[in-house]
């Protein structure tokens, strides 16, 4: 199985002034942990996008804006700061997602962009959805490796397991019936979207698949959720890539939500993906998801057994998984 991993330094000069949860350390102790489990072995350095490829998902305007902010340090909004190296940050991390999905449908294997600044919160032109800020994130990383992949297959799989809702990507790719979202996330939480009825624009209806899970939701309940919808939402459109927005906040402990998860959730969703290239996009994840949860959806991704997990899922997933399928049965029998 062929395995890489897209990384530069450029991406610790996206750095903030004071204490922040979104700093370069995130990504220093990403990079111990795939030392640490044998996965720091096929590292390729990305070149920066072009700046005209930032337009293919977000509006000029946008752009300008974090272009001139980002001559010194300040804030976007309460949460996002932009610092005098996150214009090439960011442009890198464009780059390097370019970069995951055409080696992934090139060698057939899985690629991580291991990038900063995250970007499954930010939309065309800023905050998506109504959200209250950007949430950490500057330019969608995960919505243009999706249009990078239509470009080259035609029809493209997201599926986007941060923590958080990924209201940017929806808002992005809302119109856009070539590209099947699906989001698994925590109900009621920043960004406040995400909710089963959100299925798409015109035209595409059924083409977003949000999955807003219960607080204190542990593994059984993502595991029968991603059993019950994500498989089979697989099974039926044998994508010939996935994207992945890769969030590991969602990890007991992480403390950033209420969820518990733990390696169990995040081996068996690699496991169950094996087959197919994978271009998965660095998100959230700031402490112990980072040092667990990241290798074991890699690992579990290469070792390539999917082991059936026996599990007792809550009332609150039962419910949330029942409500999924009703909005979504016109589209996908469920």
């Amino acid at each position: 199985m062929r395995f890489g991993v897209l990384y530069s330094p450029v991406f610790l000069e996206h750095k903030p002034r004071d204490y922040h949860p979104e700093n370069p350390g995130r990504l220093e102790r990403a990079v111990g942990s795939l030392k640490r489990t044998g996965l720091w072995e096929n590292v390729i350095g990305p070149k920066p996008a072009q700046e005209e490829e930032l337009l293919k998902v977000h509006s000029e305007d946008y752009v300008e804006l974090v272009k001139s902010l980002g001559k010194e340090f300040t804030y976007i909004d309460p949460d996002t700061y932009v610092s005098p190296g996150t214009f090439k940050a960011a442009l890198t991390a464009f780059g390097a997602s370019r970069m995951a999905v055409e080696l992934a449908l090139e060698k057939r294997g899985l690629y991580l962009a291991l990038v900063r600044p995250p970007g499954h919160h930010a939309g065309k032109s800023g905050r998506a959805f109504n959200a209250p800020t950007l949430g950490f994130c500057i330019f969608n990383n995960a919505a243009y490796a999706a249009k990078v992949a239509e470009e080259k297959i035609g029809k493209v799989l997201v599926i986007d397991f941060d923590a958080h809702h990924g209201n940017g990507t929806q808002e992005i790719l809302w119109n856009d019936d070539r590209a099947v979202h699906i989001d698994l996330h925590e109900r009621d939480i920043y960004p406040m979207s995400g909710y089963e009825y959100e299925v798409g624009g015109k035209d595409a209806e059924g083409t977003k698949i949000n999955i807003p899970m219960p607080h204190y939701a542990g593994d059984d309940d993502y595991v029968y959720a991603w059993d019950e919808i994500v498989l089979p939402v697989i099974a039926q459109l044998r994508p010939k890539l996935i994207v992945v927005s890769a969030g590991f906040d969602g990890f007991l402990g992480e403390n950033l939500t209420t969820l518990r998860l733990s390696e169990v959730f995040f081996a068996y969703a690699g496991s169950t993906l094996s087959r197919y290239p994978l271009a998965v996009i660095f998100e959230g994840g700031y402490s112990i998801g980072l040092d667990k949860g990241l290798p074991v959806f890699i690992r579990g991704y290469l070792s390539g057994e999917i082991r059936e997990v026996p599990v007792t899922p809550s009332y609150g997933a039962l419910t949330t998984v029942s409500a999924v399928k009703e909005v979504q049965r016109q589209w996908w029998g469920l």
